[in-house]
């Protein structure tokens, strides 16, 4: 069974950034397109960032100039470093294939608050 690991979140200050990771127990990840998704209290999980395999990129309008997602096929490990954080981020982050083929981790929780 794949297992998803994210990790990296926090608490943090609007205008701050933080670096979430990803770890996946397969090597199918890396010929894989990769995504993060968030999941806001009371709203649907949404998709905020791609990567193909190759490493064309891909952001949801509200995270467009902010974020950067970014994988490392040897490592079976994608991330996504996020800048200007706002608190309408917060939420929790999960990573998955694109379209979301495996069972989802626990998420990591980002929190954007003074």
């Amino acid at each position: 069974q794949v297992r998803l690991v994210e990790s990296g979140g926090g608490l943090v200050q609007p205008g701050g950034s933080l670096r979430l990771s990803c770890a996946a127990s397969t090597s199918a990840f890396s010929i894989a397109n990769m995504g993060w998704y968030r999941q806001a209290p009371g709203k649907q999980r949404e998709l905020v960032a791609t990567i193909t395999r190759s490493g064309h990129t891909n952001y949801a309008d509200s995270v467009k100039g902010r974020f950067t997602i970014s994988r490392d096929n040897a490592e079976n490990t994608v991330s996504l470093q996020m800048n200007s954080l706002k608190p309408e981020d917060t939420a929790v982050y999960y990573c998955n294939t694109d379209p979301s083929l495996y069972a989802w981790g626990q998420g990591t929780q980002v929190t954007v608050s003074s």
